[in-house]
């Protein structure tokens, strides 16, 4: 398969206002793409816009305000982009939520709002524009898994659950497009320093305190700049990798389950002792607010 080229055609980022997917937008921008965006704070995305275009004025930018959560609205502007757009060269699925809380702890409504968005957003947002990706030679899929869709710690059942799902959703279309000339690339970052761990949603049934330590730790393997994570996913897409791994965060725990598959729960146990543990009796918790990857 050739090299893809940006320069000239269309780019699909969802989740483009923050983090990995606004870092996207302006390597595109760079890189001579068109850009459709997609996220839920139009603040954010109008700040990112508006950046692009001053140091991009002739590219070409159409944004959609949507909440992933909502099938029918995904749904709804799913359709609208295929009017609007029946070619395009790239679709990167990178908006993401995530969840705190071990699978006792949250409520089944919560666990399906993350698998929602997580993981059924990419499915019905890949399966309408599946067709414009067909009409455009040389076109190429990104869906952003996880580092939690090589491993699966406690304490992260919902969010493990939806970026495993994306990584075998990715890799069975890998095989069955090859035929039609489309890449398909599975991302797993590792620590990139995003939004995700302060703006995480919390079980309903996890304590404060509990989730407050957990977020505090995961967010010092928050290390790597999203523009760096960004130029490793673009410059492999470019080299049409299937996958793509960003980080030691991710490298490492990705060869402890090659090496250990049945037990490296207990390294990462041992790795992240006192942020899963069983509470007696848990208190409630009020949500925060959703994200955007």
């Amino acid at each position: 398969m050739r090299d893809f080229v940006f320069s000239g055609g269309t780019a699909v980022v969802t989740g483009a206002a923050s983090g990995i997917g606004e870092a996207l937008a302006y390597g595109l921008a760079r890189r001579g793409a068109d850009l459709v965006l997609l996220d839920r704070d139009a603040q954010r995305l109008d700040s990112v816009v508006a950046a692009i275009r001053a140091a991009h004025p002739d590219r070409r930018i159409d944004t959609h305000l949507v909440d992933l959560a909502d099938a029918d609205a995904t749904d709804r502007v799913a359709a609208e982009l295929r009017r609007r757009h029946p070619r395009i060269r790239l679709l990167v699925n990178n908006a993401g939520v995530a969840l705190g809380g071990r699978f006792d702890q949250v409520t089944l409504d919560e666990f399906l709002w993350v698998i929602e968005i997580n993981f059924r957003a990419v499915v019905r947002l890949t399966h309408a524009l599946l067709p414009a990706l067909k009409a455009e030679p040389g076109a190429h899929l990104v869906n952003i898994s996880s580092l939690f869709g090589l491993i699966a710690p406690a304490g992260q059942t919902a969010y493990s659950a939806s970026k495993f799902a994306v990584r075998g959703f990715t890799e069975a279309l890998r095989h069955e497009l090859v035929d039609d000339g489309i890449g398909v690339t599975s991302v797993h970052p590792g620590g990139i320093r995003t939004r995700i761990a302060a703006s995480a949603r919390v079980g309903s049934g996890v304590p404060r305190a509990e989730f407050e330590a957990g977020r505090r730790q995961f967010e010092k393997l928050l290390v790597i700049d999203p523009a760096k994570a960004a130029e490793v996913i673009l410059r492999n897409v470019q080299r049409r990798r299937g996958r793509v791994l960003i980080g030691w965060s991710a490298k490492l725990p990705d060869l402890l389950a090659r090496v250990a598959p049945g037990s490296y729960g207990k390294v990462l146990a041992l790795a992240t002792k006192g942020t899963a543990t069983r509470v007696p009796a848990p208190r409630p918790a009020a949500s925060d607010a959703e994200r955007s990857a």
